[in-house]
């Protein structure tokens, strides 16, 4: 199957993508390294909007099962999603990429709140657009959040950084013969749980035809491969198998 190539897509990297080799936080060079698979992206004519995990950080699921109150939780998860969208934009206009974060918690010292059209303006005028916390309620995952951003800037679709190099009917780390899909569709990954993402994310995608392209963003140069149709990822989309 011929990969499509895509114009304005949505990239979501996990919090942990930012750690490196350290056990918590951000690791500046690998910051560094992210911000410039992004900019390579944005050089080849691609409009790029970002969403960024927290779990590098604090991670509130893993808060409330440890006993704390959920939505407490979620919120601190939150403000780590924006802690990590800073240091992407730092490490972007390092490189000279003009770079916006639009946070769903207000904090107007810091960034600016989620504004669909002025977002849309800013990756009209070649701004890099980074979504941070979440959509702005507990409950509710980054990946969710991600695929909210894409639906609402109508992006063409919504590429998932990971440490694999697309689907697999099961971990490729634990499971040796795992087998990899190059193309399995929204229903497939919902009925056989397939961990994309979360459920509401991957059925807001099928419902408002977003395809989630999957792949591996450690590989240095990947996202450029990727996103002009080449280097291994799987698509997940509407189209059955």
């Amino acid at each position: 199957m011929t990969r499509p190539t895509y114009r304005r897509i949505l990239l979501k990297l996990s919090g942990e993508a930012l750690m490196g080799a350290t056990p918590f936080g951000i690791d500046p060079d690998t910051v560094a390294s992210m911000a410039a698979e992004v900019k390579a992206a944005k050089d080849s004519g691609f409009e790029l909007c970002l969403v960024i995990g927290g779990g590098n950080i604090f991670r509130g699921m893993a808060g409330a099962a440890k006993g704390m109150d959920r939505a407490q939780a979620d919120y601190m998860g939150m403000l780590a999603t924006v802690m990590n969208a800073l240091a992407m934009q730092n490490a972007l206009e390092q490189l000279g990429v003009p770079t916006r974060v639009q946070s769903a918690i207000q904090m107007d010292q810091v960034c600016e709140p989620v504004i669909r059209r002025r977002a849309e303006r800013h990756l009209e005028k070649g701004r890099v657009v980074i979504f941070a916390a979440g959509v702005g309620a507990p409950y509710f995952t980054t990946d969710s959040g991600a695929a909210l951003r894409a639906a609402e800037m109508k992006c063409d679709a919504l590429f998932k950084g990971t440490s694999v190099d697309g689907v697999y009917n099961a971990d490729p780390k634990k499971v040796t013969d795992a087998k990899r899909y190059d193309h399995v569709s929204f229903n497939k990954v919902l009925a056989d749980d397939l961990k994309v993402m979360d459920a509401s994310a991957v059925a807001l995608c099928r419902d408002n035809n977003i395809p989630i392209v999957v792949f591996n963003i450690r590989e240095p140069g990947n996202l450029a491969r990727v996103l002009s149709g080449e280097g291994d990822a799987t698509v997940v989309s509407n189209q059955e198998d």
